[in-house]
Order: structure tokens, then C-alpha cells, then sequence
């Protein structure tokens, strides 16, 4: 047996699919129209605000000032944010209940704003079988920072050396390996079932 009595899972692409691509290809004709927006207004530096718990509101006020031809599209991030979510990553989550069943403590970590982490909690009933999950943009401070692993640890009581940490972030799995957690770096569910299965987790 490999130790292990704890498994953190990262949400964002390994439980629950997100992609702003998902809104915006319903808005543009092309896709080189969505790739040029996505890479030139509302993107992905300019949504790590909404990771560390800045409103929409806020942040969508200093982009709109900056591109105001875009008012209408940025608005869409935040009335729209859901259409970003097409729903589960496929077969993740028969393995978090396959863990649980077995008697894995579960635990989530996520870089996501609050109000999107109350949403999926709701629509997606697998993440209540989270003992805990430490949410981003309720701490103010997003992976690969420490500090939020050590939040997680404080909050927990886990052992890094007997938990295992699922993230699609190279990043984020090498910061959690340097706290001492095991890791996976998550690709397919097929690869982490096999992973699973080759350290006695699951069957």
C-alpha cells in the first residue's frame, strides 16, 4: 500500500470542465476572432483578478474603461460566466467517489472565484463529498503560491507526505511536491486511474 489516506483534487479541468472559448465561440463568427479577443481584451491575466477574489464588477470596470468598444462582450464574462462550464470532465468523477467509497479523506483546492465555487457546489453535488475545500478567491491568494497549500494543511490537518495532490497545473503539482505531497499531473482520467490503481487507491 503506498501510505496514502488523503487525496486533494484540484476542480478547474479535472472535475469540471472550464473554458471562456465555450461563451465566446456562441458570440464570434470565427475562431480567430475568439483567439484575438481572449488574447487581447478578457484574458487570462486579466482573470486571475477574479482567482484572487476581486469582484466582476471591479475588475470588469478597469478593462471596460481600457476597451470601451468592448463594454457589451467584457459584460458577458460576468452575466454569462456559466456558458464557460459545459459540465463534468469525463470519468473524473467516478474515481473521486471510488476513493471516497474506499475511505479516502477528500479534499478540494481550487484557484476560482467565490461566487463560482457556490454555483458548481450546487450544480454539481460531487464536490460536497469535499471535507473541505480551500477556494481562492476566498483566501486572496491563488496556486502555485504556498501559502495556499499551507492553508489547506492548517485547516485540515492533513500530512502532506500521506496525501496526494490532482492538479492539470505542471506548476502547481511541482509547488505541492516541494511541500512534500505526493502528485498527479492530471491529463486524462484513464492516466489517473491508472495512477489510482498502481498506488492501491482504487481497484
Amino acid at each position: 500500500m503506498s501510505g496514502i489516506d488523503t487525496v486533494v483534487f484540484d476542480i478547474g479541468n479535472v472535475l469540471i470542465e472550464w473554458d471562456p472559448r465555450h461563451l465566446y465561440r456562441k458570440i464570434f463568427a470565427s475562431e480567430a476572432e475568439v483567439e484575438h479577443f481572449l488574447s487581447n481584451v478578457c484574458t487570462l491575466d486579466w482573470h486571475l483578478a477574479h482567482d484572487y477574489g476581486v469582484s466582476f464588477e471591479e475588475n470588469g470596470a478597469r478593462l471596460k474603461a481600457q476597451h470601451p468598444e468592448h463594454t457589451d462582450l467584457i459584460d458577458m464574462w460576468g452575466s454569462r460566466y456559466h456558458e464557460m462550464i459545459p459540465g463534468r470532465v469525463p470519468g473524473t468523477v467516478d474515481l473521486l467517489h471510488a476513493l471516497g467509497d474506499g475511505g479516502i479523506a477528500l479534499h478540494g483546492l481550487t484557484n476560482m472565484p467565490t461566487p463560482t465555487f457556490a454555483y458548481l457546489r450546487e450544480v454539481y453535488p460531487e464536490l460536497k463529498r469535499f471535507r473541505t475545500t480551500v477556494v481562492s478567491g476566498d483566501e486572496g491568494v491563488v496556486k502555485p503560491d504556498p501559502r495556499i497549500f499551507e492553508i489547506l494543511i492548517e485547516r485540515t490537518g492533513l500530512v502532506p507526505g500521506r496525501a496526494l495532490f490532482i492538479d492539470d497545473s505542471r506548476r502547481n503539482v511541482d509547488a505541492a511536491a516541494k511541500l512534500g505531497f505526493h502528485t498527479h499531473h492530471f491529463e486524462s482520467a484513464g492516466s489517473l486511474q491508472e495512477d489510482l490503481a498502481a498506488r492501491g487507491l482504487v481497484g
